[in-house]
């Protein structure tokens, strides 16, 4: 009897630790992954890492992506505070600050999100196949109507935040601009890291300051938009004529697009991007709005006219999947790095920055809720999509929220707020600011 105990025990022993032999990290098993991170280090104990592209990004996707995996599985980091993501993010930014990453590589990864253009390289591929990636009718259909609930929740968001501000002796520029627009704008590749560079164009301090500032309010935008998302499910439950249990109202359906993948649609797409993006910025020296703003209603003015043919259109949405699937952790990583001051982020954390935050969420929802039972909408699940759904950190974002509200089957719904709500916070930001502060 003993005996079999122990081979039971010896053998539960062996399945785990096969287990978590297997156990991928991006697609490779753990112990070719140790091997590749291992040859890492000892290049740079060695200075021998090649500088530019190739050591860069080596840096960026190895150590972004072990963070990933990392926060995607700690348990408060993945439930609240965007997992992965953040992780990637701050722990870059830890690297630098306790000093553990060699300058040299740090500056080289700096040299490679600037000076190199991975950032806009990045940002191009994301709004293009975002927006081109969309059913036309969705942005025509539902946007008409759901364009409303996101207004307002922007509105209430911004009023809440100067209220609340104002009691406590917050500035209501500094409010709305540092702190409401931030948390809405789509999270952190689509909202912080853009909204950081308008900022530096307008306002005239280095983005790495605004990143600073920025990251902060999304972070904890995100905590709160996941706890107000459970709220709201305990008083639906309470309140049954307030939701439609998971439908936005009667009769509306939207489905996704499958896409088979192409790997020769991969280029199309790679020019794609690109040329909106240089499109922008050819725009940008005749009207006075940021060429990521121009960017975007090029291309969404594009897509609902159809005039972009149906190829480019799979072409850039599948070049976006790519990009987001293989580089967001390194991005985050590189953005910690390059444009993250952690000592700046810590002094910009207060309670009352903390109430402020709360204000900006719990304003978003109460407006995408009034506004969408206005328009037709249960309010509910107008609050949970247009409201906390454009307070998250995107795509993690609104799993977390759906997640903690039960209602997954909201998910496009979700993308509508984290894809097109990021890019009007983006527009309103880039004509908001120098309303403000000029």
């Amino acid at each position: 009897m003993t005996s079999t105990v122990t081979q039971h025990v010896h053998a539960g022993a062996e399945r785990r630790s096969h287990h978590w032999l297997s156990t991928p990290i991006f697609g490779i098993p753990l112990p070719l992954f140790a091997i590749a991170t291992a040859a890492l280090i000892i290049s740079m104990a060695t200075d021998t890492l090649p500088t530019g592209m190739i050591g860069a990004l080596l840096v960026m996707m190895l150590l972004g992506e072990l963070l990933g995996f990392i926060g995607d599985r700690l348990p408060i980091v993945r439930s609240y505070l965007g997992g992965g993501a953040i992780l990637a993010l701050f722990g870059a930014a830890a690297l630098v600050y306790v000093q553990w990453l060699p300058s040299g590589v740090a500056d080289n990864v700096t040299q490679f999100m600037k000076g190199g253009g991975f950032l806009n390289f990045y940002i191009a591929a994301l709004i293009t196949g975002s927006i081109l990636g969309m059913d036309s009718r969705v942005l025509v259909k539902v946007g008409s109507r759901y364009a409303l609930p996101l207004i307002f929740a922007v509105l209430f968001a911004a009023l809440f935040a100067v209220a609340v501000g104002w009691l406590l002796g917050f500035s209501a520029q500094d409010a709305v601009v540092v702190i409401t627009l931030p948390i809405l704008g789509g999270g952190m590749g689509a909202g912080a890291v853009p909204m950081s560079q308008i900022y530096e164009q307008l306002l005239g301090q280095p983005a790495s300051y605004y990143i600073s500032v920025l990251v902060p309010a999304l972070a904890l935008g995100n905590v709160f938009a996941i706890i107000i998302a459970g709220l709201l499910n305990g008083l639906a439950k309470r309140m049954p004529s307030l939701t439609g249990n998971g439908q936005m109202m009667p009769g509306v359906e939207i489905e996704e697009k499958e896409s088979n993948l192409d790997l020769s649609k991969l280029g199309i797409g790679v020019v794609a991007a690109l040329t909106f993006f240089v499109a922008g910025q050819i725009l940008g020296d005749f009207i006075p709005l940021h060429p990521y703003a121009l960017m975007i209603i090029l291309v969404a003015v594009l897509k609902i006219t159809n005039i972009v043919p149906e190829f480019i259109n799979d072409a850039a949405s599948q070049w976006f999947q790519f990009v987001a699937k293989n580089w967001t952790f390194a991005l985050l990583f590189g953005i910690g790095i390059a444009y993250t001051d952690l000592g700046q982020v810590i002094d910009a954390i207060s309670i009352i920055y903390v109430l402020i935050v709360f204000a900006v969420v719990a304003g978003a929802a109460f407006g995408a809720g009034l506004v969408g039972k206005l328009v037709g909408f249960y309010p509910i699940e107008s609050a949970i999509t247009a409201g906390l759904c454009m307070a998250n950190m995107g795509g993690t974002g609104d799993v977390a929220v759906l997640s903690a509200a039960k209602r997954m089957q909201l998910m496009p719904f979700a993308q509508i707020s984290s894809r097109l709500g990021g890019a009007l916070i983006l527009l309103i930001s880039s004509i908001a600011v120098p309303m403000l502060f000029t």
